[in-house]
């Protein structure tokens, strides 16, 4: 875990190294101030000695502004450095993520790792200032204090040594306990962020259902499984407090009493004593600072292992060492695939699939919910890898083309469709970054998304909100179809991405299909029978399976399974919704 957060300091080593310089600076110049003042009342009060008070007063003020300096310093390099280490623990998450394959991303929720991004950095971040200011300092300064103490007057500073060792003790007891609250802690926050980011992202679903009692209920107990949790884990923590305190006092009090006879006696000078009393407060302080640090890090150390989690996720699909980087052409072929989402799982998701896809054919594929359409084409692009078996894409297995230049000839437009903040042309441009404005036009035609955007004020110009809630299902889906072509595919898969349109916009867009991509293989997945009649071909999907298939006029005769859908959806009275237009 050490070494996996070690590598994103990178750049900001040189802050990490000077921090704790200038904190032992800081704390060299702390020690040297209360020896120089226990001169003072020996050798310059008690004496009347005023040039000796003078030329210590004088070295103090030197010291004093040299610590000042030094803690300043010390400030400035530890921000700079914990800042930076949680920039680059957020951008290599980040960029760890990107490389996750589905199955990867099914691992973690979206709401865990936002959390990691932001809460536990944050927490890793407190801690690392900490740890680079206050874990040096404060061990250091109260070795320098101990050792200076006993240089003075072993009796006494035994005083400060066991009190050390039972804070150290309590601390350790306090820390075990606060451990597993913390940790058990930030999943109640994952559950939070959970619930805040379904109820934002479907508010209009809420506010459509009147359900906003349940859904602020939800938030609440998330809220109280977190206020419950952080008040048992700050219970144990803040005991610290009352037993450092005691200890602080106590010592005080017996350093006074003690110290009060050996004057007396002779044995301790008055400006020893005023030291010993100093040295005192600064090793009980800094005794407290360590225990602040060990209560962040306790914390920060759940932080840490959900970070490292990311980090150390490796990619479950990775690129061929000697990668093809050329697709020849859109032919497809499923060689006795077999693939579960789950490697344990005893019945596969698709089994044993044979077919094969000619380069430029249209292919329909039909079946009920459940059936594995979508598992079967995210083979292709290789967004999952098959159990069993083989896929090819222009005549070569999936896993031998480098990913990128696989994915840039497999188009995919997702039952889910996503557009992003930004105007049509940006989001356009996702297909094809140096797409021109002429490009777009035409893929938009292509899609029928000419149709609505030319009647929008600022045309290609228009912003779209977060997640296109300014467009509607239908205009939605078809500019992700124009996203997709942009990329001029060699195949393109529609997976139910034309069910929010009319029929008589389905059939312009397939119609536009044939005409101008005749060439790129196309797989249409489709609950509707009239989007996928004319295909050149039709596969039917059952439980994982390949039904059957053949064209519209063959699976009629031969599929019940086709045959039953199909009446299901004319009735005898041609296509349920043939004449549909613009909602």
């Amino acid at each position: 875990m050490l070494k996996t957060l070690g590598k994103q300091i990178k750049e900001f080593k040189k802050d990490s190294i000077m921090t704790p310089i200038f904190m032992i600076l800081e704390v060299i110049m702390e020690t040297l101030i209360p020896l120089l003042m226990g001169s003072i009342i020996d050798d310059g009060v008690e004496k009347g000695d005023m040039r000796h008070i003078f030329l210590m007063g004088g070295l103090m003020l030197v010291f004093a502004v040299v610590g000042l300096f030094a803690g300043i310093m010390g400030g400035k390099y530890g921000a700079r450095a914990s800042t930076g280490f949680a920039r680059n623990l957020r951008e290599a998450m980040y960029a760890n993520i990107q490389t996750f394959s589905f199955a990867n991303i099914d691992k973690f929720s979206t709401a865990g790792l936002v959390t990691r991004m932001t809460t536990d950095v944050t927490n890793l971040q407190n801690a690392y200032q900490m740890i680079l200011r206050m874990c040096i300092r404060a061990p250091f300064s109260l070795i320098i204090a101990m050792a200076a103490s006993f240089l003075i007057s072993a009796r006494i500073a035994s005083i400060y040594l066991i009190a050390v060792v039972l804070l150290g003790i309590v601390l350790m007891v306090i820390v075990k306990f606060a451990m597993k609250y913390f940790s058990q802690l930030f999943e109640k926050y994952d559950a939070l962020n959970a619930s805040t980011q379904e109820n934002i992202a479907a508010v209009r679903v809420v506010k459509a259902f009147v359900r906003e009692d349940h859904e602020i209920n939800k938030f609440k107990k998330a809220s109280e499984a977190v206020y419950n949790l952080g008040v048992r884990a700050e219970k144990m923590v803040i005991l610290n407090s009352p037993f450092m305190q005691f200890t602080v006092y106590t010592c005080i009090l017996l350093i006074s009493w003690v110290g009060a006879h050996m004057i007396v006696v002779g044995d301790l000078s008055t400006g020893n004593l005023s030291t010993l009393l100093s040295y005192c407060m600064n090793i009980l302080s800094n005794l407290m600072m360590l225990s602040m640090v060990f209560v962040m890090i306790t914390m920060s150390m759940a932080s840490a292992r959900r970070i490292c989690e990311v980090l150390n996720e490796e990619a479950s699909i990775q690129n061929p060492e000697n990668p093809e980087m050329e697709v020849k052409d859109g032919s497809i072929r499923f060689d006795h695939v077999t693939f579960r989402y789950n490697e344990n799982s005893e019945t596969p998701v698709l089994d044993d699939i044979n077919l094969e896809i000619a380069s430029g054919e249209t292919i329909g594929i039909l079946g009920g919910t459940g059936s594995s359409k979508t598992s079967l084409v995210n083979l292709i692009s290789r967004l999952y890898d098959v159990s069993q078996g083989h896929v090819y894409v222009g005549g070569k297995d999936v896993r031998e083309y480098d990913l990128e230049v696989l994915r840039n000839q497999v188009s995919v437009v997702l039952q889910k469709n996503v557009l992003f903040s930004g105007t049509i042309l940006e989001n356009l441009r996702w297909g094809d970054e140096n797409a021109t404005e002429e490009d777009c036009r035409r893929a938009c035609r292509l899609a029928c998304a000419d149709e609505f955007i030319d009647k929008m004020p600022e045309g290609y110009n228009t912003y779209i909100e977060q997640g296109g809630s300014n467009v509607s299902g239908g205009q939605k889906q078809r500019l992700c179809i124009a996203r997709a072509l942009l990329k001029k595919p060699k195949i393109l898969i529609l997976d139910d991405s034309t069910s929010a349109v009319d029929t008589a916009t389905d059939a312009k867009i397939r119609k536009a299909f044939a005409e101008e991509i005749p060439n790129t293989t196309k797989l249409i997945i489709a609950q509707r029978i009239s989007s996928i009649e004319h295909a050149d071909r039709i596969i039917v999907m059952h439980n994982g399976r390949v039904d059957a298939v053949g064209t519209h006029e063959e699976l009629l005769q031969s599929n019940n399974i086709y045959r039953e859908v199909y009446e299901a959806q004319t009735g005898g009275n041609g296509d349920f919704d043939e004449n549909g237009g613009e909602l």
